[in-house]
């Protein structure tokens, strides 16, 4: 009972639709502009830092909050265990926030949830992932370089933090990071086809303004 409870009240955390909201109070549907995304990338393209810097900040705490709070309330009565339990309420929000009930199960691309759940179960591991991502991103200004290539190192990061830390049951937090590595893939496969025909947007202005 636990288990579900936690993983019901991760997914539906997540997939508060916080990049639709914003839009919505800027008159916008982010789903008619830009890639289409709801996510934190378009919202900043399309609106600007004004909207785009709370909705990146509320996804990551989408993801951490379920780590941090929901599963320590149902560790010990779930038979995953407490680093299971944890894993599995950070992969629930990473799923409520990309396919969203509130808005048709359309929603974002995963990667600042997934950035917020990794933060609580691996911050050495996510820390890594996000040197990557700012690498990659500032030197290509490709906001979906830097996502994809934080995404593929990810497990590998994480897998050198549960060496160094000596984490009991590294293989879930290792398996955790290698399944949304493989859903942010697929949903950048839109991102990877523009950048193989040279039509991917890199960053800069952004329309909204401050």
């Amino acid at each position: 009972m636990g288990t579900a409870l936690t993983f019901v009240i991760a997914f539906v955390l997540g997939s508060i639709p916080t990049g639709a909201i914003a839009g919505r109070l800027a008159g916008v549907d982010l789903r008619q502009h830009g890639s289409g995304n709801l996510g934190a990338t378009n919202a900043f393209r399309i609106l600007g830092p004004r909207y785009g810097t709370p909705v990146l900040i509320i996804d990551i705490i989408k993801g951490a909050i379920p780590v941090l709070l929901i599963a320590p309330l149902f560790a010990a009565t779930s038979p995953l265990g407490p680093t299971g339990i944890r894993a599995l309420a950070g992969l629930a929000a990473v799923a409520g926030h990309i396919w969203s009930p509130f808005v048709g199960f359309r929603g974002g691309k995963g990667v600042a949830t997934a950035a917020g759940a990794f933060l609580a179960l691996s911050p050495l591991g996510a820390l890594a992932a996000i040197v990557v991502w700012a690498v990659l991103a500032m030197s290509t200004r490709y906001f979906s370089v830097g996502s994809l290539g934080a995404s593929l190192v990810l497990p590998f990061a994480v897998w050198f933090e549960t060496r160094l830390r000596g984490t009991p049951q590294p293989w879930i937090l290792i398996t955790s990071a290698a399944l949304l590595t493989v859903a942010i893939v697929i949903r950048h496969r839109s991102n990877i086809a523009r950048l193989r025909r040279g039509e991917e947007n890199r960053f800069g202005r952004f329309r909204g303004g401050g």
